[in-house]
């Protein structure tokens, strides 16, 4: 008793040809792909080195010490 495989093999061996193919790296290769991989992690990166240089400036110039 066999299964029936969940795709078609002729639409796997399409889809396989079609990736295969394409020369862009394989995590940007779909439309929304490069929101994921490349918006997302930059705007974190961006929001990161803005808190990173506020809380320089802020402890070079004595803003937000707590007086005892």
């Amino acid at each position: 008793m066999t299964e029936s495989p969940f795709v078609p093999r002729e639409k796997l061996f399409e889809k396989q040809r079609h990736f295969q193919s394409m020369h862009k790296h394989i995590h940007l290769k779909g439309p929304m792909d490069k929101i994921t991989s490349v918006a997302i992690p930059v705007a974190l990166a961006a929001t990161s080195i803005v808190l990173i240089a506020q809380g320089i400036y802020n402890m070079s110039h004595g803003i937000g010490k707590k007086e005892e």
